[in-house]
């Protein structure tokens, strides 16, 4: 029988990476299986993405659903330990930085099935993220390492990662962005919330923005601030709805919240805004190709190439409204550059690298 590969995937930020992929080994006639671990499990945060992006649906769906990082880890383990003994597959393919992720590395390693990571690398140095252990241990176990830029590459030899195991192969997540960019369509928002031509998108999730009270009411005045000068459209994440709907963000007649969006609508909200204000990764990097304005409400990034090749800024509560101003004053970026490999072609790359590991 030929080799199988096994895609794990869990969370809304790993699916327009993996499409790509999946894509690029089924014309490659590639055996390959697709796990679900359900970590995101409402329809708007998974279901609506296996449609938008036109992925297979998942051969398994382990259905994990939420839990503390302990308990959530332990469930995926354990259900992918037996996925694994079931259909020994022949290299375990894990995206991101997600707790899924983690899981099916350490599950495969001690199982001595090889593990390929995409978006190998990056690095915040921040260990009160939850997502930089995830993503240093699965590094670590990882036999295959694709990295997304050039500075992750740096990061992973500083590491000891053998030079053969890293291969730079650009970005998948804009290979899905570039294939699907002219299905973007976000005005069923602009028009039931009636926005102006001019607005602003937000998210924001991330333990270290939306768990601390009083970190949440900076975070709260700041989002405000930027009201008064902009409409602003908030898609709320499940992780911190509660939160932002009890601090008062949404009692400003110029904040909007909304649902969580499919991949198409939200990223056809963002291309149509004025600017993004953000703690996501993802997008981070989808507004560098876009080539809109963002403001990421954070400390430090894993991606600084969309810092330096990119449309992105990093920006306290104190400073956030200013940097708005300066942007809707014709201060937004002007260098207009894309990082390397960053062409819509990186699944094919990363296919072909599997096809030679399979051999």
């Amino acid at each position: 029988m030929s080799a199988l590969v096994l895609h794990v995937t869990g969370a809304r930020p790993n699916f327009p990476k993996a499409a790509p992929v999946i894509a690029a080994l089924e014309k490659r006639s590639v055996r390959q299986l697709l796990v679900h671990t359900g970590q995101h499990y409402d329809a708007n945060m998974s279901e609506v993405f296996f449609r938008d992006l036109g992925l297979p649906e998942p051969d398994l769906n382990l259905g994990i659903g939420s839990g503390s990082h302990a308990v959530q880890t332990a469930a995926m383990m354990t259900a992918l330990e037996t996925v694994f003994l079931d259909e020994r597959p022949d290299l375990v393919v894990v995206y991101g930085d997600v707790n899924s992720t983690l899981a099916a590395a350490l599950v495969a390693s001690k199982l001595g099935i090889r593990t390929a990571h995409v978006e190998a690398g990056l690095r915040s140095f921040d260990w009160t993220m939850p997502e930089e252990i995830n993503r240093v241990v699965t590094d670590r176990l990882s036999d295959v390492l694709f990295a997304t830029s050039a500075d992750a590459l740096v990061h992973l030899a500083r590491e000891g990662v053998a030079p053969d195991r890293m291969h730079f192969t650009g970005n998948p997540m804009i290979d899905t962005l570039v294939r699907l960019r002219d299905r973007f369509d976000g005005s069923r928002v602009v028009s039931e919330l009636t926005l102006p031509t001019a607005y602003a998108v937000a998210t924001m999730h991330r333990p270290g923005n939306v768990d601390d009270p009083a970190t949440l009411g900076r975070m709260v005045t700041a989002l405000r601030e930027v009201g008064d000068r902009i409409d602003l459209v908030l898609p709320v994440h499940p992780r911190g709805r509660a939160q932002l709907e009890a601090s008062g963000l949404f009692d400003h007649p110029r904040v909007h919240a909304t649902e969580p969006l499919g991949y198409l609508e939200f990223l056809g909200l963002v291309e149509g805004s004025a600017l993004v204000v953000t703690d996501s990764g993802g997008i981070q990097e989808e507004t560098t190709v876009l080539g809109v304005p963002c403001l990421t409400l954070r400390p430090n990034t894993e991606r600084p190439v969309t810092i330096t090749h990119g449309t992105n800024r990093l920006v306290t509560t104190d400073d956030l409204a200013g940097n708005v101003d300066a942007i809707l004053g014709g201060g937004g970026p002007t260098h207009g550059l894309v990082p390397p490999l960053w062409d819509g072609a990186a699944g094919e790359r990363i296919a072909d690298i599997v096809v030679d590991v399979l051999a």
